[in-house]
């Protein structure tokens, strides 16, 4: 017999108005123009994010036997629940709320790999007299990673160079609004071979834009203004067909508030890919000596070749963390429009 509950939080490895209009215009350049430009970033920041809804996250028994009405119902994990009875659910806290105080009978509307779907669920009474269904319910999610790019005219940004999953259905987090926010890095746990490395901070409370979208190839958001320190740190971007294999660098925040460019090789060019599009072998020895390679945190940090914009990191090979893999900077565009 169990409540059910609300988790808080969920970490993901990296680790202004809503608009309604598309968030960052084409990229190609037409006949004659000059090439699009980027402001290359490799700054870390705070992200949360607040679902679209409730992610079932667990079930486990409700009333006084060993029953799950949720499950017997049919919902799974990973499902999102959007409504009760024609009600709009926001949070675990309303969900709990809606499953109590209507008990019996209750019509259930979620979400599941894009389609609405109904179900008919009956809550159970535990002991305490309060009505369960039996699900842990999710509704948001936190973490640190890198801000990728700014475009230098919207102050619009991408940043991660993948989505951020749900860390117990490793599903894509549905989200209603979030936030970023400044943070302070205290320490690098270094990777080693079995055991990715980390960046480790904590968020200042100081708000610095908006998260609008969620997708498999990066977040997409809003700063309030653009940094300063940034403002010169402008770069044309480059095609995925312009990427070769070589030497590229990569530029990112490990300490403090200190950017930094580190010679990084690039090999296994996929074009066709959506994802991890080629691999990234970090050589520079002082990025070696700080993190052991490519660590939770550095998920997004921009990777500079022949001058221009190409792509970010976006994972690290578990067994060697000096190697991973990194997206076009096309296909973090194309996700962002």
């Amino acid at each position: 017999m169990s409540k059910t509950k609300k988790t808080a939080s969920v970490f993901f490895a990296a680790v202004f108005l809503i608009l309604a209009v598309a968030v960052f215009p084409a990229y190609a350049a037409a006949p004659g123009e000059g090439e699009k430009t980027l402001i290359a970033a490799g700054v870390p920041f705070g992200v949360r994010l607040h679902t679209d809804g409730v992610i079932i996250v667990g079930f486990t028994n409700a009333g006084n036997g060993s029953k799950n009405p949720a499950r017997e119902a049919g919902l799974c994990r990973g499902d999102v629940i959007t409504e009760i009875g024609g009600k709009r659910i926001k949070s675990a806290k309303e969900l709990c709320n809606a499953v109590e105080s209507t008990g019996g009978e209750l019509s259930i509307k979620i979400k599941r790999g894009g389609e609405e779907k109904n179900f008919t669920v009956r809550a159970e009474a535990g002991q305490d007299g309060k009505y369960k269904i039996g699900v842990l319910a999710r509704d948001n999610a936190a973490g640190i990673g890198t801000v990728t790019f700014i475009d230098p005219e919207t102050a619009m940004f991408a940043g991660l160079g993948h989505g951020i999953c749900d860390g117990e259905t490793g599903e894509l987090v549905p989200i209603s609004y979030g936030t970023c926010e400044e943070v302070e890095l205290t320490e690098i746990i270094k990777g080693k071979k079995g055991a990715p490395g980390e960046l480790r901070g904590f968020f200042t409370g100081k708000k610095t834009g908006k998260i609008v979208k969620n997708t498999l190839a990066g977040i997409v958001g809003a700063l309030s203004e653009i940094p300063q320190s940034l403002s010169a740190s402008v770069y044309p971007v480059g095609a995925k067909e312009e990427l070769h294999s070589g030497k590229a660098k990569v530029i990112t925040t490990v300490e403090g508030e200190a950017r930094g460019e580190y010679v990084i090789i690039i090999s296994e060019i996929n074009l066709s890919g959506g994802q991890k599009n080629f691999t990234v072998e970090i050589t520079d020895p002082a990025l070696i000596a700080k993190t052991g390679g490519i660590v939770q945190g550095m998920s997004g940090s921009p990777i500079i070749q022949d001058g221009k914009l190409v792509g970010a990191v976006t994972h690290v090979m578990v067994n060697d963390p000096t190697r991973g893999y990194g997206i076009f900077i096309e296909n973090m565009l194309e996700a962002a429009e």
